[in-house]
């Protein structure tokens, strides 16, 4: 029911007080008082009964807000997320919840918030602008595989800069379900037998994945040779039961993860610098990578 011009020009707690004078001592009735203030009846008993209860600070309205909020998000895990997004702007909800996890696991101590909670900290500390996010395509579908070890993809990247002017280049795997780091290896010359030992590495360290898919570089495959021939990494792949699988030509999505995981290496391992020789950068990318340093050839 609107409200009459009488309950608009007085304030809450007022026009129930003059609601409630009007009963006890203007001697008119709960029914004519309804009527006036366009309230219904049992509205008026109650602001009665609150009066009676505690006076004209009790008729005020009462705050719906709860006392506690056991989810709410608390202020020492806000300034880790804001601390992790200022150290590393290209993290998402979705590696912030990680990174979060993993302090968990090593003291911090209660709950992770999800990657939701995680998003709505980043827009309240205007660290994140919701209006810049990329709509999905309806009609996009997600390519993955159901379970690890079905499928590695795998290529070759270059850009490590060494202080002696030579350029290394990584063998890099990512599982396609997982998208665990299964590879991160340096070499010199992108060389048949330097991904070979590469692949050999990812395989004693993880096992034997059903199927590999790469492009159609020269050191995956000679499929396309005149006449055609296996090269080594064929022969790994063959000798271990592996199915070898080979993009289309000119299809760089089709190794999407691994790509991405390029993406990242050049923001958060910050390839535009120089490495002492081999060895360091080794070592520095099997800390960004998770895997256990292993020797490499100077």
């Amino acid at each position: 029911m609107a409200d009459t011009p009488v309950m608009r020009e007085l304030s809450v707690a007022e026009q129930r007080y003059q609601a409630v004078l009007a009963v006890i001592s203007g001697g008119e009735t709960v029914t004519e008082v309804a009527a006036r203030f366009g309230v219904r009846r049992q509205t008026v008993h109650d602001w009665l009964a609150k009066y009676e209860a505690g006076g004209l600070e009790n008729l005020g309205d009462r705050s719906h807000r709860p006392r506690s909020c056991p989810h709410q998000m608390g202020s020492d895990v806000e300034v880790a997320i804001a601390r992790m997004r200022h150290a590393h702007p290209s993290w998402g909800p979705r590696r912030i919840v990680y990174e979060l996890g993993a302090q968990t696991m090593v003291g911090r101590g209660g709950p992770v918030p999800s990657e939701s909670a995680v998003y709505r900290a980043l827009v309240r500390l205007n660290l994140i602008d919701p209006s810049s996010r990329r709509r999905r395509d309806r009609k996009w579908k997600r390519w993955e595989r159901g379970l690890p070890m079905e499928l590695w993809q795998m290529d070759v990247v270059g850009g490590f800069r060494l202080c002696d002017g030579r350029r290394a280049k990584a063998l890099t795997g990512v599982d396609d379900h997982s998208r665990f780091c299964v590879s991160a290896y340096l070499m010199l010359r992108e060389s048949s037998r330097g991904v070979c030992e590469a692949l050999a590495l990812a395989l004693r360290t993880y096992g034997v994945p059903g199927q590999i898919l790469t492009d159609n570089g020269k050191v995956f495959t000679g499929r396309f040779n005149q006449p055609p021939v296996e090269v080594m990494f064929d022969r790994v792949c063959r000798e271990n039961g592996i199915e070898h699988l080979l993009t289309q030509p000119r299809s760089p999505t089709t190794t999407g993860k691994v790509e991405r995981f390029h993406r990242a290496i050049r923001t958060e391992f910050r390839t535009d610098r120089e490495f002492r020789d081999l060895a360091q950068a080794q070592a520095e990318l099997d800390v960004l990578s998770g895997h256990v340093g292993h020797e490499v050839d100077g």
